[in-house]
């Protein structure tokens, strides 16, 4: 009997399936287990006749057949290769990207699978930038991750890997969505930058079967995965037609705030950004625009929350304070400005887990931010909140 993620799996392996293929199947017979038990003739407007014949072969052969072999091969090497595949229903599954319109039905993932729950900005832009675009995507990319941020890009040349590489610069955290199956990296160039990412701590995400190779059609359903796990989305530098405009009307339909660098009118990559900005997209100068509207927004984000007043405010601290890097964070500050150098050194985290945690400490009401540092906040002026 398989189980229900080897159900997605097998349907996933199913010729022509893909998310949206997925969906409609599921829409339609309600579960992946009612889909592989449903009549035939019922799958034709929606399946290939090579698919229909591989269904049939299962349906004949059970756990014998070619299907159940690739599934089970699948599970497999993700086990050998410590790759997490997780299905809409796993508790690690983000859910800024489960919220979206036919989700990925699954996502295979190497590295930190929480890191996809962090809140993250996508960096995007041309694969041939201008030496200024390769600049702003890694000045911009370092800045970002120093103030907490998890930077999410493709793993593509260019600007997506400036992006990544400013992340690593600062010891942040950056994610690559990829375009191909996680064993089939590509481009082949970027192996090692991929090695750093999860050296790193980061994490490298695909929806797509393994043995997947890099297909033009592929790439547009990645970009909406790129745009969904992200708060915001950032344009470095992209022409009028090109994929990178793909992802930011994937940010715009998925309700994600979308910010664009402006360039001269003398450059043709900066032809795509200044549409975005016309279109209303943030111009952005600096990265401090970014986490200045992005905070705002996590703000009210957080104070959208259900709360219930406790009357125990001595406890609030230990109710609220949400690992062990959040902890020592709390505990390397005192009452007065402590800089952001000297909490590096105080907890030997890398900076970008102690700006998360800083913005999550200040959401929670335990830390404020000074200007010329960040002080615990006294008890007693911690309202008596705990989250239900």
């Amino acid at each position: 009997m398989l189980c229900a993620l080897e159900q997605s799996l097998l349907l996933l392996r199913l010729p022509g399936v893909g998310a949206a293929t997925y969906w409609k199947l599921v829409e339609r017979f309600s579960s992946p287990n009612a889909v592989l038990s449903a009549p035939l003739e019922s799958l034709a407007d929606l399946l290939t006749p090579e698919a229909i014949q591989q269904l049939r072969e299962f349906r004949e052969r059970g756990e014998e057949s070619a299907l159940v072999d690739k599934v089970r091969a699948d599970i497999k090497w993700a086990d050998q290769h410590n790759v997490v595949v997780m299905d809409t229903d796993h508790p690690n599954y983000p859910e800024l990207l489960r919220e979206i319109k036919r989700p990925p039905p699954i996502l295979y993932v190497a590295g930190d699978v929480n890191r996809l729950s962090m809140p993250q900005i996508a960096v995007i832009g041309s694969r041939s930038p201008s030496p200024s675009g390769r600049s702003s995507a890694y000045d911009f990319s370092a800045a970002l991750a120093s103030a907490g941020f998890t930077i999410t890009s493709g793993l593509a040349l260019g600007v997506d890997t400036e992006a990544h590489k400013g992340a690593l610069s600062v010891r942040g955290y950056t994610i690559a969505v990829l375009g191909t199956g996680l064993d089939v990296l590509y481009p082949q160039r970027n192996k090692s930058l991929a090695d750093q990412i999860l050296h790193n701590g980061g994490a490298i995400v695909s929806e797509f079967p393994l043995g997947t190779s890099a297909q033009p059609a592929n790439f547009p359903q990645r970009n909406r995965i790129i745009s969904a796990l992200c708060y915001g989305t950032l344009v470095v530098e992209a022409a009028v037609r090109s994929g990178s405009l793909i992802t930011a009307r994937y940010a715009v339909q998925q309700n994600r705030e979308l910010f664009a660098i402006p360039g001269s009118i003398h450059n043709p990559l900066a032809r795509g950004c200044h549409a975005l900005i016309k279109d209303g997209a943030k111009l952005v100068e600096t990265a401090q625009d970014i986490v200045d509207e992005l905070k705002g927004f996590l703000s009210m984000q957080w104070q959208q929350l259900s709360f219930d007043r406790i009357p125990d405010t001595s406890a609030v601290a230990a109710e609220i304070v949400g690992n062990e890097e959040e902890d020592r964070v709390l505990q390397a500050l005192g009452y007065e400005a402590t800089s952001i150098d000297n909490l590096v050194d105080r907890t030997e985290l890398p900076v970008g887990e102690v700006m998360a945690c800083l913005l999550t400490l200040e959401l929670k009401g335990l830390v404020a931010n000074v200007g010329t540092g960040y002080m615990r906040i006294k008890q007693s002026n911690v309202q008596g909140y705990r989250v239900v």
